[in-house]
């Protein structure tokens, strides 16, 4: 192959490009019948190594057959499947070890040959799950397992994924419990199957199992249930308080009161409560993985930051799985997706997460005031970035550039602002709804009408920016596409939807209890709106305002503070530094740094004091916002 030949196909990268096809041997998904059932079944009992055993049986006929692992995961929004961690890959067919190629351009895709008078094949393969965080997301202890259907299949090419059949079985430790919305068929000892379902509903129905778990009703009686499937490090973190529960309750009312439909037959939170397994929030249509520190119930009071995760999750089988942006609803789990309309999918989740955890008693109406009033000081002086170069709709394709990764600059790069950002947005949307209806119209009708429709359907309702528009535009006439166009491709704080509720965001030198729950869970300072830094456990400095005055004298992320005015490093012993500052403009806060095996001293030349943000009430403006987190 000629040198500009090969560079072509290098740069075409499987599209097709130059006349050819790179990855020609890798069939395209066809929405065609399948023939047979995808029979998984894995073993997960092997605890102390991590390891879940798969073993597979794939249909087949004679001829070239390609195996996919998922590579494109929904609610990642990003090609980030797990490749790295699959081992012992082994095909056989008619008891004869068959060889396979993986194709050197699309690394999950696995080549065989299937000789005459084989009617399937036999897949297996482990997945080393990881043995601690720096590997990826623990989902295997002593105590509880996640075992996620897309880090344990391979599937053929050439199918749309629903249109594949798959049973799948699970040997679990002897004794665990498990959640699921899978639902089961039949028992032996410790091994489960679970009733056919499709392949892509497979993939969309995870399991949380545990020594010690818990199962409880947040619905009673309803014909349609919601569980939540709790599994805990210690059986003493599965106690509830009732009006623990009653909240967690009343969560599933107030969602059904807004939406007035829902797209699932039961749904099941799994919820995990540990500080081994890696913490988690992932949506699905029928269930979510949650998983928080243990104390959750047990030291309710200190876990503030966590009770909106619920609501996020919960918020998603509406928004995200059944309504999805029509650029991420694609044929099978190794076809791109694309992320444009993700400030839909996750910055209106977002939204209702804060709302719908105000309106159950997740959070009390300040609780969520002062949660809210972080985001919006992030919008109004945390996101240099903003102002600078980038903008929300941009950062929709962060999951695809930066997958989650850490970033130095987090406050100038950006990432995933479509979250926080896209809140912003749709907190300022409510208030132009109801200004221009005179207060007869909110967000609530959108919700209701974009997605509520249809009750008990789960078919995939994909969606537009067109849609988006025309909904917003039934229920109230206006200019919706520039409106939305220009806070989503613009550069200017996003907190008009503070004001437009009869609030306006401040800051003064007293921490809100979210403040001081957030340094508390981090062991460090948040003093973005004052030095410009945020400080981690010991001295670590984990971020930097692009621009600000902690960036001006030299501070980067990496650095650690080890002295204060001469004295030995603490939170307090800086904020202290800053507050004396204040009170004599001559005086610096002095830092003793240390930068890889260099010492050097940095002075902040700031006297403004201390800075936390606050909401206060706009007199004489109606308060929408208390309107807004209200029960219904």
């Amino acid at each position: 192959m000629k040198a500009s030949r090969l560079a072509c196909a290098i740069l075409a990268a499987g599209f097709g490009l130059c006349g050819f096809a790179v990855h020609a041997d890798v069939p395209a998904p066809q929405d065609v019948p399948f023939n047979g059932t995808l029979k998984v079944s894995v073993d997960a009992t092997d605890i102390a190594r991590r390891i879940f055993r798969v073993r597979e049986s794939v249909p087949a006929q004679a001829g070239p057959l390609t195996l996919l692992y998922p590579q494109w995961l929904p609610g990642n929004h990003s090609p980030s499947g797990p490749i790295d961690k699959l081992a012992g890959l082994k095909v056989s067919a008619n008891g004869k070890e068959l060889k396979w190629t993986r194709d050197p351009l699309n690394v999950y895709a696995f080549h065989v040959d299937v000789p005459q008078g084989a009617s399937s094949v036999d897949v297996e393969f482990q997945f080393l799950s990881p043995q601690d965080a720096r590997q990826g997301r623990v989902v295997m202890t002593p105590e509880m397992l996640n075992l996620q259907w897309n880090t344990v299949t391979l599937y053929p090419a050439g199918y749309v994924a629903a249109r594949i059949q798959a049973e799948a079985s699970v040997k679990f430790p002897a004794g665990w419990q498990f959640g699921t919305a899978l639902e089961q068929a039949s028992r032996d000892g410790d091994t489960v199957t679970f009733k056919p379902i499709k392949f892509d509903d497979l993939v969309d129905s995870p399991i949380y199992a545990g020594k010690y778990f818990k199962r409880v009703d947040l619905d009673p009686g309803a014909k349609t249930p919601v569980f939540l499937n709790i599994v805990a490090d210690d059986p003493k973190y599965l106690e509830i308080k009732p009006e623990q529960l009653k909240v967690h309750q009343n969560l599933v009312q107030q969602m059904y009161k807004m939406y007035g439909a829902h797209h699932y037959n039961h749904y099941d939170f799994l919820f995990s409560l540990s500080d081994k397994m890696s913490g988690n929030g992932l949506e699905h249509h029928r269930s979510s993985e949650n998983g928080v520190g243990p104390g959750y119930f047990t030291e309710w009071d200190k876990n503030l930051l966590a009770r909106d995760l619920l609501p996020h999750e919960f918020n998603h089988s509406w928004d995200g799985k059944y309504r999805r942006g029509a650029d991420l609803s694609t044929p099978n789990f190794n076809v791109p997706m694309q992320d444009s309309l993700l400030w839909v999918y996750e910055g209106q989740t977002q939204f209702w997460g804060y709302v719908m955890a105000a309106r159950s008693g997740l959070w009390k109406p300040d609780e969520a005031r002062d949660m809210l009033a972080n985001v919006a000081a992030n919008y109004d002086k945390g996101r240099p970035g903003l102002q600078q170069w980038r903008n929300i709709q941009d950062t929709t394709n962060d999951p695809i550039i930066a997958q989650r990764r850490p970033l130095p600059y987090r406050n100038y790069q950006m990432s995933e602002d479509y979250y926080s950002g896209g809140q912003m947005i749709w907190l300022e949307v409510d208030g132009k709804l109801r200004s221009l209806s005179g207060n007869k119209k909110s967000i609530d009708d959108f919700g209701k009408a974009f997605f509520g429709m249809k009750n008990g359907e789960w078919a995939v309702n994909t969606y537009t920016f067109e849609d988006v528009v025309k909904t917003l535009n039934d229920i109230q006439p206006f200019d919706w596409a520039s409106y939305l166009r220009e806070r989503l491709d613009g550069h200017g704080p996003l907190i008009g939807g503070i004001e437009s509720h009869g609030w306006k965001l401040v800051y003064n030198d007293k921490p809100s209890p979210v403040v001081k729950a957030a340094e508390a869970r981090f062991g460090g300072a948040n003093l973005v709106y004052s030095l410009g830094v945020t400080l981690g456990k010991g001295g670590d400095i984990m971020d930097v305002l692009w621009d600000g005055p902690a960036f001006k004298a030299g501070l980067s992320p990496g650095m650690k503070i080890v002295a204060v005015d001469g004295k030995e490093f603490s939170s307090d012993a800086v904020k202290d530094a800053v507050t004396a500052a204040s009170k004599d403009k001559s005086k610096p806060v002095e830092l003793l740094v240390k930068n890889f095996d260099q010492y050097q001293t940095l002075r902040i030349d700031y006297h403004d004091g201390l800075k936390y943000p606050h909401l206060e009430r706009i007199e004489g403006k109606p308060d929408q916002l208390s309107d807004l987190l209200k029960a219904r």
